[in-house]
């Protein structure tokens, strides 16, 4: 008995989106650890707001963009989905 086409787009959609939010949660929290060490060695200034390294923000941005696009992508096919 085949899966009707519906249930595979939704399957990768789900696929997706977990994918894509668990990119975006690692990222806050690999932000908010970076914040706890500098923190915890006085390198923050006087408004508590903290530089990473260019590299590192460059690296987040990436992050933060393409777990967006996944979720976005998942968010598409669930769409697509109904079209069936």
């Amino acid at each position: 008995m085949p899966l009707p086409p519906s249930l595979l787009l939704n399957a990768v959609a789900l696929f997706f989106a977990l994918a894509g939010s668990w990119l975006l949660i690692a990222t806050r929290l690999r932000e908010q650890r970076a914040l706890a060490h500098l923190a915890g060695e006085g390198q923050l200034d006087e408004e508590g707001s903290w530089a990473l390294e260019a590299a590192t923000g460059q690296v987040n941005r990436f992050f933060y963009r393409f777990g967006a696009g996944t979720l976005l992508l998942a968010l598409l096919l669930s769409w697509s989905s109904t079209q069936f």
